[in-house]
């Protein structure tokens, strides 16, 4: 379809509903336009080997398969198969000229009770989860199984699919996922496999290989009053939607983690545990984590060569890619991870705290950070310039004593539980990082202290530019930088795990070199 013809699906007339306007939202595989009440979906004339919409009669095909598998977990919502015809020199849902293509009509669901919408406003509850992994659980109880979709989870099928996704990102390495983590993500997942064929063997005699969903991400569930509405499952091919239940909730639970809410994931995990009766869930969930992660990035990184697609968009995709990634290298790090204490140690300005944030996404871990325990301890608001002297105010030493203080008792908390921990500190003093040393020998946890420095030019840079927005909850100045070094006190060896960090480099590669030291 010209671009003409698109055009002229923006005015409202063209559609069989009243309409005041019309937005255009593009996928890698679809045209999706909105009326005030309605959706339309278009399928892009695409082949991806593993997706072909690349002629009419299969467009229509996976129109009318899109309607029958929605219909599922979305009765309501789905309408039916709508033809788009050509009247003159425009596209139209309402004349009666030569068809030209065809689209799934839906009802359209409130974009603010998206459940990627409500995570970011900070509105999805433990309880929304709850029901989710109930809906979610009794989908997959009731879905359908044969010896036929049994077949595909054998670990000849699986692997398949790795495989080809490990084929297709290859144009991308080097933009998206360098060639290293690649390596190191396709090691992970072929030792995995090879180690686990008894396991990959019982999900199948127990029936856990059903027709899935295939797509359980967070913008693909609604939440309306206490109604839960999954749409979008993958229709384009059976082999993505013949899987594994453990692998369709780990896309959910990817999914969240990936936008930061370890919390809400761990309540999806325990309640779909429970309504499900899985008892090996936790042996292969980490598995399909990896493999949910990689395929997003895999389908963010395609995004970057569709010329159907905006800059910004693109831009917006690239970054996306790398994250989904990084997510995935960092579940391979998640299951060979004996319970850490990790500290930071450097001087203000260093980059610890960018490496703190990241390990704690990529490791789904807790970060614990000294600014933001020091000013609630002190009542004050997080945000926000203190011009403090140095060693003064709330930065004197029996305050400062208190706040590391409360940080092991933070960590404590965590490795009590069996979980591993970043500390985000200076730590400048040796006596500081030998009290949490032994804090992590009194739980039975390793003990790494994650040395970050960088040259004095762009740590000064870093300051003057934190000071100037304003907006940080470190009270870090230039003016006060040669202080803290003249009391600095190098780690040494001695101390136990010492992973020396130059943040010159970027921090993914930085939080791939503490994987890589700790693997020796």
């Amino acid at each position: 379809m010209n671009a003409s013809m698109l055009k002229s699906l923006m005015n409202t007339e063209a559609y069989p509903v009243k309409a005041t306007t019309v937005e255009l939202v593009q996928t890698h595989v679809s045209w999706i336009f909105l009326t005030d009440t309605h959706a339309f979906k278009i399928k892009k004339p695409v082949n991806f080997g593993f997706l072909d919409f690349s002629t009419l009669e299969k467009r229509r095909f996976y129109c009318d398969e899109e309607v029958r598998l929605n219909r599922r977990l979305c009765p309501d919502i789905y309408l039916g198969v709508i033809e788009l015809r050509q009247t003159g020199d425009k596209a139209t849902f309402t004349g009666d000229g030569p068809v030209l293509d065809f689209a799934v009509m839906m009802k359209r669901l409130p974009a603010d009770r998206m459940l990627d919408k409500l995570v970011e406003k900070g509105e999805a509850t433990v309880d929304m989860m709850e029901n989710i992994a109930s809906v979610i659980s009794s989908f997959h109880q009731k879905a359908d199984s044969s010896q036929y979709i049994s077949e595909f989870g054998s670990p000849d099928k699986i692997m398949f699919n790795w495989n080809e996704n490990f084929d297709q990102i290859k144009s991308y390495l080097g933009r998206t996922l360098p060639a290293s983590e690649y390596d190191a993500i396709c090691s992970w997942v072929y030792k995995f496999a090879a180690n686990n064929s008894d396991l990959f063997k019982r999900r199948v005699e127990q029936g856990y290989i059903r027709e899935c969903d295939g797509d359980l991400h967070l913008e693909n569930i609604c939440l309306i009053e206490d109604k839960v509405h999954i749409f979008d499952c993958i229709e384009f091919n059976e082999r993505f939607r013949y899987c594994d239940t453990a692998a369709d909730i780990a896309f959910l639970l990817m999914d969240l983690d990936f936008h930061g809410h370890s919390d809400l994931a761990n309540a999806v995990h325990a309640a779909y545990s429970t309504y499900s009766n899985d008892i090996d869930l936790d042996k292969i969930v980490d598995f399909y984590k990896v493999y949910r992660a990689f395929i997003r990035g895999k389908v963010e990184s395609f995004l970057l060569d569709d010329s159907n697609v905006d800059l910004e968009t693109r831009q917006i995709a690239y970054k996306r890619a790398i994250r989904y990634f990084r997510l995935a290298r960092g579940y391979c790090e998640r299951t060979r991870l004996h319970p850490t204490l990790f500290i930071t140690c450097g001087t203000m300005g260093c980059g610890k705290s960018t490496l703190a944030r990241q390990l704690s996404f990529e490791l789904g871990i807790s970060t614990y950070n000294s600014d933001s325990v020091r000013k609630i301890r002190a009542g004050i608001h997080a945000v926000g310039s203190r011009q403090e002297q140095y060693g003064q105010g709330i930065y004197n030493n029996q305050f400062t004593g208190q706040v590391y203080e409360k940080l092991k008792e933070l960590a404590a908390h965590e490795l009590v539980a069996g979980r591993s921990v970043v500390i985000d500190a200076s730590f400048r003093k040796a006596s500081d990082r030998a009290d949490f040393s032994a804090l992590a020998d009194l739980h039975n946890a390793n003990f790494v202290v994650l040395f970050v420095f960088c040259n004095d030019n762009l740590q000064q840079e870093r300051l003057k530019s934190r000071t100037a927005l304003g907006n940080s909850v470190s009270d870090g100045r230039v003016e006060l930088l040669e202080y803290q070094r003249s009391e600095f006190e190098r780690p040494e060896t001695k101390e136990g795990r010492v992973i020396e960090l130059d943040a010159i480099y970027p921090t993914e590669q930085m939080a791939s070199t503490v994987y890589k030291e700790l693997a020796q």
